[in-house]
């Protein structure tokens, strides 16, 4: 359904550096820079077959985080999870909402984590139990 999912970064190298560790973990490999005509810098990390982008805002303008919205990542295992959480606080982003951990509810129980990156977008790392 989706072919990338591409988010903006006031400090682009911030970014990068959040996003190679928490990213990294998952096993994507390390970002492909690439400079549109314009000048702005986007960043591109690409694991099975998913593309998840960075970049500096295409209109100058400041990057905002969208409210209401939530990035989801796959995750192997609740270990994982939990190493997602912690290498994304150790990285500048924000741990938000309850801790790391199992959580039941309509589609069934699902271990969960939510953390802000440094530009404010909310991420959720995610492995379903079975």
């Amino acid at each position: 359904m989706f072919s990338h999912i591409m988010i903006g970064s006031n400090d682009i190298e911030r970014s990068k550096r959040f996003y190679d560790a928490v990213l990294g973990m998952l096993g994507a490999d390390e970002a492909l820079r690439n400079v549109s005509e314009a000048g702005q810098t986007r960043l591109f990390y690409r694991h099975d077959g998913n593309t998840f982008a960075v970049t500096e805002p295409i209109n100058n303008q400041e990057a905002t985080c969208a409210n209401g919205s939530t990035i989801g990542f796959k995750c192997n295992s609740p270990e994982q999870v939990q190493e997602f959480h912690d290498v994304a606080v150790a990285n500048g982003g924000q741990s938000i909402e309850d801790a790391p951990g199992l959580r039941s509810g309509s589609l069934g129980p699902m271990h969960l984590a939510y953390v802000r990156d440094p530009d404010g977008n909310k991420l959720c790392a995610l492995h379903r139990a079975k």
